[in-house]
């Protein structure tokens, strides 16, 4: 992999992580930080999967309701996750609309709390951690890159990177059929996603405010990466590195395999998110 960037790559496997993805971070920094009377009335998302199985699991940790509204699209192995930690499903049609629609009427029915899968103070600093714990282990790097959805982990990995190492070059990748957050960064103007056609699934989500403003003030440089090279780059780590990473976790490494950011003689670290794969389904197969 080295060679092929040319550069010293060093991973954060999250998809090693609990629920098999980073947002357990963020899931758990949020509902641990609610006070007792708060929480007893449970905690409610909207979430592709990854954040709704991070919310179920931190909820079953301290001993509460978890509400999850799902997209009707969602991966089967992440809605029979969310089932295995104890979250109550609802299903909803694939729209940022009727999945925020749905997670407030249930707000407004049982009081709930709502821990947004991004665009959370809270959420962006536990997913932050992970960009911590990877230059606590590595050292220095001249450069730092993960994907963008909502911009949650991209927020607090910019934060946390710039914070510890002032340097840093701070890097993002997107697909280019949902590229909300590339056209944000370039216009300074939060976009609109308009109809993310991705099989990277838990990047089919609009840019939240406080990833933008965090993107626009930390971000050095971004690229977007054809359906193709997100495959190809699964595929990669796959057969060269034998772990499983999800579509999403794949593009960013995408856009180093295919050059669109040049890091040629640094010292890289990458964040891949998540390994949660319906294994039926994999997107090289034929059928």
């Amino acid at each position: 992999m080295d060679e092929r960037v040319g550069a010293r790559l060093f991973f954060k496997c999250e998809n090693l992580q609990r629920t098999g993805a980073f947002k357990a971070r963020g899931a758990h920094n949020a509902v641990l930080a609610l006070d007792e009377a708060v929480a007893a009335r449970g905690v409610v998302t909207h979430s592709s999967g990854n954040h709704a199985a991070a919310l179920s699991l931190a909820a079953r940790t301290r001993g509460i309701a978890a509400h999850i509204v799902m997209p009707a699209n969602a991966p089967a192995a992440k809605i029979e996750s969310v089932r295995r930690l104890g979250g109550h499903i609802e299903f909803c049609a694939p729209t940022i609309q009727a999945r925020e629609a749905a997670a407030a009427a249930i707000v407004a029915a049982n009081g709930a709390t709502l821990i947004h899968p991004y665009d959370d103070p809270l959420v962006i600093a536990g997913q932050g951690t992970a960009a911590m714990e990877l230059i606590a282990d590595i050292g220095a790097l001249d450069a730092i890159i993960a994907p963008v959805g909502g911009g949650g982990l991209m927020g607090g990995t910019a934060v946390a990177a710039r914070h510890l190492l002032p340097g840093i070059r701070i890097l993002a990748a997107e697909p280019a059929q949902a590229d909300d957050a590339y056209r944000s960064w370039r216009s300074g103007i939060r976009a609109p996603g308009i109809a993310p056609d991705t099989i990277a699934d838990g990047l089919r989500t609009t840019l939240g405010v406080h990833g933008f403003v965090l993107l626009r003030a930390l971000l050095d440089d971004f690229a977007t990466v054809s359906e193709g090279a997100i495959v190809a780059a699964m595929r990669l780590v796959w057969e060269v590195m034998k772990i499983v990473i999800e579509p999403s976790a794949a593009v960013a490494v995408a856009a180093l395999m295919d050059g669109r950011i040049d890091v040629a003689g640094q010292r890289v670290g990458v964040i891949l998110t998540g390994g949660n794969v319906d294994l039926d389904r994999l997107p090289w197969q034929a059928g």
